[in-house]
């Protein structure tokens, strides 16, 4: 009875936190045009509320980088509020998002671009959007499994969206996700495969002792091919995943 009182409580939270945050978005709107850049800042403010409200607090090892593509595995949509709670980014994310009710509302608010994976045209459009907030100084954050999993592994990595941040020479950052919870991660956290959102979502939110880690890189690399960067990122997000960097 107390996870199921747990979870309504906090679901109430989070309803009423994003709608305070599109009400803080309209209003903002009213006086011009949002730049990217203050997007990504109104989602990073309203992401760090509603994760204190919440009582989850991430752990971190590592600096977010300044600028340029971040690239990491993909366990949950937790892990969007995660990121943009600990710094000003924009993400990349699959074109599903964008119907969910409310939150594909917010994301687009938020800049967010979505992509077609099943229209293979539909990259170059993508890799234009992505260029133009690489270009005005944003972090763009880059989950290149192309889908969230069970965390047991890191997932091949899709090449294609690397090369707005190739073609600019910017820089490109790793990092590894993970989370411990009084419960089963794998089951109740990592959102993936036939499982369905708001049931989901209603046991994620009966959870108690939700910790989320972040694990950065020690330095950005820069990369003249996005396959060599799709393994290199790869292969040390699986190396940050056991805590242990390669060179």
């Amino acid at each position: 009875m107390l996870r199921w009182t747990r979870a309504v409580s906090r679901l109430l939270v989070l309803l009423g936190t994003s709608t305070q945050a599109g009400l803080v978005f309209l209003v903002r709107r009213l006086r011009g045009p949002v730049t990217i850049a203050e997007r990504a800042e109104w989602l990073h403010d309203r992401c760090s509320l509603v994760l204190r409200r919440l009582g989850i607090e991430t752990k971190r090892e590592g600096q977010f980088p300044s600028r340029g593509l971040l690239v990491c595995n993909h366990l949950s949509y937790l892990d969007i509020l995660v990121f943009s709670a600990l710094f000003p980014c924009v993400f990349v994310s699959k074109k599903d998002v964008c119907s969910w009710p409310l939150y594909g509302w917010l994301a687009r608010m938020a800049g967010t671009v979505f992509v077609d994976r099943n229209r293979v045209a539909d990259v170059h459009r993508v890799n234009l959007s992505v260029a133009r907030a690489l270009s005005g100084g944003c972090v763009v954050v880059l989950f290149p499994e192309g889908t969230s999993s069970d965390g047991t592994t890191v997932l091949p990595f899709r090449a294609a969206l690397f090369e707005p941040a190739i073609a600019s020479r910017e820089p490109v950052s790793s990092a590894h996700i993970s989370y411990t919870v009084d419960g089963s991660v794998e089951k109740e956290i990592c959102y993936w495969g036939t499982m369905s959102f708001f049931p989901h979502l209603l046991r994620l939110m009966s959870l108690s002792g939700i910790r989320p880690q972040v694990r950065f890189a020690a330095e950005s690399q820069r990369f003249a091919d996005r396959k060599v960067a799709a393994s290199a990122t790869r292969k040390l997000i699986s190396a940050l995943a056991t805590g242990i960097e390669v060179d």
